[in-house]
């Protein structure tokens, strides 16, 4: 999916005497992803462990990816071969340590729970927990309005009535998704003694940015009449407090255990 992601779909990996190039975004941004190397983008990848792991350790070794400032793994959910295999060939290059992302709900919590314990048994500095998908935030003017007995559509009524109520004002809807039963990301991270870094609520502009390869933080989005950016992307203060606030903590200006929420609208904004 990172090919989709980030706009990359149809690129080819190229080699040269130095090893293999990443597919690079923006000058600053090269990207390396088994999604470049499938003949067709439906196919899937069945392959087992030593395997995945000699690919891990190629793209580790045998990309040339020149000087970085920081090399971004995504890992999937859990703690597999593939976060084993990670450990042991970056254990000698000083990782700076691992940002966990959980929903909040307790049975993504409860993996996550999983994955700092394995952190701090292979030594990895945790870096903070994100809580990803906390609850819907949409435009009113986006949204559908209906009779819940009838079933009739009630939309132009119920913005027009909103309208002349309450005239020149943009409403923002905000409703949770997911029950957070135990607290969800931020219990997670006070009760482990990990930074919690804040929450990015589900904001359909995100999604409709990952779906079209753009960048959130596009200063072209809302340019373009229908396209992606016709919407503003809602939860770009929320994520750019959280880069903020990892680069801080990534540096040692962090302060450990703050657990100060980077979403929007919450009392301790």
């Amino acid at each position: 999916s990172i090919p989709k992601m980030l706009g990359l779909e149809g690129s080819e990996i190229h080699q040269s005497n130095m090893g293999w190039s990443p597919v690079y975004v923006q000058d600053n941004l090269g990207v390396m992803s088994i999604g470049f190397m499938l003949p067709n983008q439906d196919d899937a990848v069945v392959w087992r462990g030593p395997r995945k792991n000699g690919l891990i350790k190629q793209f580790l070794k045998d990309v040339h990816w020149g000087s970085l400032d920081y090399l971004i793994v995504d890992t999937p959910p859990g703690t597999s071969d593939e976060h084993i295999s990670l450990t042991e060939y970056l254990k000698t290059t000083s990782v700076d340590g691992a940002l966990l992302v959980t929903t909040p709900q307790e049975v993504a919590v409860a993996d996550v729970r999983k994955e700092i314990n394995f952190c701090k048994k292979v030594g990895i500095k945790c870096l903070g927990v994100v809580e990803n998908m906390s609850g819907l935030e949409v435009p009113v003017n986006t949204m559908r309005f209906f009779d819940k007995d009838a079933g009739v559509d009630m939309t132009d009524t119920v913005l027009a009535n909103l309208q002349a109520t309450m005239p020149g004002i943009s409403l923002l809807a905000q409703t949770q998704v997911f029950h957070a039963s135990g607290g969800g990301g931020k219990q997670l991270a006070k009760a482990t003694g990990v930074k919690f870094l804040g929450r990015v609520p589900l904001d359909p502009s995100l999604a409709r940015c990952a779906e079209e390869g753009r960048s959130a933080f596009d200063k072209d989005l809302g340019k373009e009449g229908e396209g992606v950016a016709a919407r503003v992307v809602h939860c770009r203060p929320a994520l750019q407090k959280i880069v903020d606030r990892l680069l801080k903590n990534i540096e040692g200006k962090g302060a450990a255990g703050d657990a100060t929420d980077a979403s929007a609208p919450t009392e301790d904004s």
